[in-house]
């Protein structure tokens, strides 16, 4: 897939940009902050999502590259929605180093000397809303792709789906955040990742892809398989990411996930060994410090929670490739996917640090 292929994405997002903001003038200067930023919120990223599906359907053979390309953009303004909404979920303010949608409109509260309940309250209804627009945006975009109505008709049931697997996935991993369920063991972290994020990140575009290319539904079905595993196996390398990586390539900070107790495969692994016991007061502690984090890192790692899930996100991805093969996809599809598994395992690798010795940390 060349370049061209993914500026027509570009394009397409361009277009639906455009198209937005062709009703400010009608609407005034509240559609304009939300939908501006909905536009600086898809700026940037990998393209994951369209590449994956644009790949895919070349790979399939399929024929209807412009509806291809539509779509592509369709699910990353999918992604940049749950992401909005994510970020309003998880209270962030910040994502990548910079104000996100939230953190943007808290600025604006601030500005009018708000107290600070009423920001929050400004910030969560901003993100809420643009999130809103930017999921109507990609529900649209499939409608309208240009095909027959029957493939739009599943396509549209492939999208609707994703938005209920994904959702239930984020209520599940807010209850076990919040100590609403009894403390998750891997499997369940596991599930959650599944729906969360293999959903709509991996197992929608590929499905999409093979809908528009006219593939049997064993391929369908297939692929889907696929995408679930690599779904699992990218998040559980995300959650490695988010205790053990560099910050200054992942672009995320390195002690939020242990100050908010997040409920990870990792962290659920260290709950089953006696390591737990040195690791209580620090997970979840908002008021961890690096030097605490850096204990935590120790003993997570000293525990066999950090081999344990590398192990399991490579078990999850070579799945991926093992299904890829028995499906007897396309040399060029089969090929595709397995660049996309070593993208995943040289950019986790790269970003993942060493566990430095506690002293050497904390300075």
């Amino acid at each position: 897939m060349g370049d061209e292929t993914l500026a027509a994405v570009e394009r397409e997002l361009d277009a639906q940009i455009r198209t937005g903001s062709a009703r400010f003038g009608e609407l005034g200067a509240d559609h304009r902050r939300l939908w501006t930023a909905v536009s600086e919120a898809l700026r940037g990223g990998k393209r994951l999502r369209p590449h994956l599906l644009l790949v895919t359907h070349e790979g399939l053979g399929g024929t209807r590259t412009a509806a291809a390309a539509r779509t592509a953009a369709a699910v990353e303004l999918l992604h940049t929605a749950f992401v909005i909404h994510d970020d309003v979920i998880d209270g962030d303010h910040l994502r990548r180093g910079r104000l996100n949608v939230s953190g943007a409109f808290a600025g604006e509260a601030r500005e009018g000397h708000l107290p600070e309940p009423s920001v929050q309250r400004y910030a969560d209804a901003a993100g809420i809303l643009a999130g809103d627009l930017a999921l109507m945006t990609a529900t649209r975009m499939i409608a309208t792709c240009g095909v027959e109505q029957e493939i739009i008709g599943r396509l549209l049931d492939l999208l609707d789906e994703a938005v209920h697997t994904s959702a239930t996935g984020e209520l599940a991993d807010v209850r076990f955040g919040l100590g609403l369920e009894l403390e998750p063991v891997v499997g369940a972290t596991v599930r959650v990742a599944a729906l969360k994020t293999a959903s709509y990140s991996f197992e929608l575009p590929l499905r999409v892809a093979a809908v528009l290319a006219d593939a049997p539904p064993a391929t369908v079905a297939a692929l889907g398989e696929i995408g679930h595993c690599l779904g699992v196996g990218f998040q559980l390398l995300d959650d490695l990411l988010g205790v053990f990586g560099d910050e200054s390539r992942t672009g995320k900070s390195a002690l939020s996930d242990l100050r908010e107790g997040k409920a990870t495969a990792l962290i659920a692994h260290a709950r089953s060994t006696p390591s737990w016991t040195a690791l209580d007061g620090l997970v979840g502690d908002r008021r961890l410090d690096r030097s605490g984090a850096a204990r935590a890192r120790a003993a997570l790692t000293e525990c066999g929670a950090r081999d344990a899930v590398q192990d399991l996100a490579d078990h999850y991805l070579d799945r991926a490739l093992r299904i890829a093969l028995r499906s007897r996809l396309s040399t060029t599809l089969a090929d595709a996917l397995t660049d996309l598994v070593d993208d995943i395992r040289t950019t986790a690798t790269d970003a993942l640090v060493p566990v430095p010795d506690v002293g050497e940390e904390a300075s």
